[in-house]
């Protein structure tokens, strides 16, 4: 009896999330998600400003965002609040067509993204290479850099002082002790000097005004109407592409990081849902923040749900409860933790002399590619997709080359055979149809591709263009040694394809 009443109980003792079960993972997680949520104000004002929206709006959705993704996301410890990218697509709407279109927007734009879950979209993330990542990573840094130097130009003498000493606290406050995360230490320390001695420099409160109360659900102000959908459907369409690509970049970034798994598939739906709820709430949208998710899994240490869940509530109480102390921490205490981000974020040992002499110079140049389009752009998206297709054309150069042509006559002079290796598709196809001597050879022609593999139309188009060019000499030619899915599609192709041999 007593054996099994305890029976269940420990199984359910055994479901208990990590911090829970241990006191030193929940003192993480807690000061994780507060570390984040003071990174976060600033930053959420500073994209309602590019969005052209008031800052609550931004707060709100970082808020709502952050509570939301913890729940139904499937990226455990990313961040998810209002970013950058997703306020750069949706300013125009708002300067166009007014706030009331924007929300409409963010709203379709996480129907969008539950389709696009749903129909597997997150797959698609095995086709970014190594070298695009690396160069995501790098860029995202530089990103982050660049972000804080507007806070470091045309500002008072105290400041550069302030970001020096909060650097040297998160540098050497964990050799003594990592109970407390260093970036907490280094943002009450600078806040103590500055209001101590009464030190004047630019805070958070100079960003802009803190909300005083919680948001509150409702309807987008706009006519229901088909002209309506018209208007915010592309920019709710570009939102969710460029929500989705950041979220999926951060969570195989935080998987790598983690060395854990994660659900992209229930990421991508998450983000959907969560986009939707902010939207309802009046929020501005968002995404996966890459930055705060740094802080959040690399400088803090954090690995749980509950550091997200708490980024967004503890939000909310600095800017209500406590926003007259909030709004006095100096920017040049966040200026620092997130200086100490993007250091700690860029892959160093990616750009060693060593390092890149022995990496192929096409993975080199993927990297270069990825980081200068992102930093051209502020866009990671566009980073990544112009990565991608420039690492898809390197691929396609090297492995082209690999194609090649032997050809070995019979000692009696009647038959030539023709040994085709290596991978036949656009590319490596093109030069195929030059390799063969029509004048020269004998009557008889066997092309033996049993070291090849048909790919595409382009390949039977090449190989059909061979054998007209020996047809219209007289000649024979037999094609020999195709492997099962090359002979189905060159059964299926061959013949149909026009021609101007």
């Amino acid at each position: 009896m007593s054996s099994s009443a305890t029976f269940p109980l420990a199984r359910l003792r055994g479901l208990r999330p990590d911090w829970l079960n241990d006191p030193r993972v929940w003192r993480t997680e807690v000061l994780a998600g507060l570390v984040v949520a003071l990174a976060l104000i600033p930053e959420a004002i500073s994209f309602s400003i590019i969005a052209g929206v008031d800052p609550a709006v931004g707060l709100f959705a970082s808020f709502t965002m952050a509570v939301v993704i913890s729940v139904v996301g499937g990226r455990r410890a990313m961040i998810s609040a209002a970013t950058g990218a997703v306020a750069l697509v949706i300013a125009p709407l708002n300067r166009e067509h007014g706030f009331g279109y924007l929300v409409a927007a963010v709203i379709l734009a996480g129907v969008f993204q539950i389709v696009l879950g749903a129909l597997g979209v997150a797959r698609l993330m095995r086709f970014v290479p190594r070298s695009v990542m690396v160069g995501f990573v790098n860029s995202l840094a530089v990103l982050i850099f660049m972000a804080q130097v507007p806070e470091m130009t045309d500002v008072p003498w105290p400041v550069y002082p302030l970001i020096a000493g909060g650097l040297a606290l998160m540098v050497f406050f964990p050799k003594v002790t990592t109970v407390v995360p260093a970036p907490l230490v280094s943002i009450v320390v600078l806040t103590a000097i500055t209001l101590g001695a009464g030190i004047a420099v630019p805070t958070v409160g100079d960003k802009g005004t803190l909300p005083s109360s919680l948001p509150v659900p409702g309807l987008p102000d706009v006519p229901f109407t088909w002209e309506t959908l018209t208007t915010i459907a592309p920019y709710a369409l570009a939102m969710a592409l460029v929500g989705l690509m950041e979220s999926l970049m951060t969570a195989k970034l935080v998987d790598d990081i983690t060395d854990t798994r994660s659900s992209k598939t229930r990421e991508s739906i998450g983000q959907g849902v969560a986009n939707i709820v902010t939207g309802f709430f009046g929020g501005m949208g968002g995404c996966a923040m890459i930055g705060q998710t740094m802080i959040n899994v690399r400088v803090s240490g954090a690995r749980t749900r509950l550091s997200t869940f708490l980024a967004g509530a503890f939000l909310m109480v600095l800017c209500i409860v406590f926003g007259p102390v909030v709004s006095d921490i100096p920017m040049a205490a966040l200026v620092a933790v997130m200086v100490m981000v993007s250091v700690a974020t860029f892959d160093w040992h990616s750009v060693a002399p060593g390092t890149l002499r022995r990496m192929p110079l096409g993975e080199t140049v993927v990297m270069a590619v990825t980081v200068a389009c992102v930093v051209a752009t502020h866009n990671l998206a566009v980073g990544v997709v112009v990565g991608t297709v420039t690492a898809t054309v390197v691929f396609a150069r090297r492995v082209a080359r690999l194609a090649d042509v032997t050809a070995v006559r019979d000692p009696d002079g009647t038959c030539v055979v023709y040994s085709v290796t290596g991978e036949l598709f656009f590319a490596s196809s093109n030069d195929l149809v030059g390799r063969f001597d029509y004048a020269g050879d004998p009557d008889r022609v066997v092309i033996d591709l049993s070291a090849a593999h048909v790919w595409d139309a382009s390949s039977v188009a090449a190989l059909d263009a061979v054998t007209t060019r020996y047809g219209r000499r007289g000649k024979t030619v037999e094609i020999t040694g195709l492997n099962g899915p090359s002979a189905h599609l060159h059964g299926r192709l061959s013949g149909e394809l026009a021609t101007s041999e």
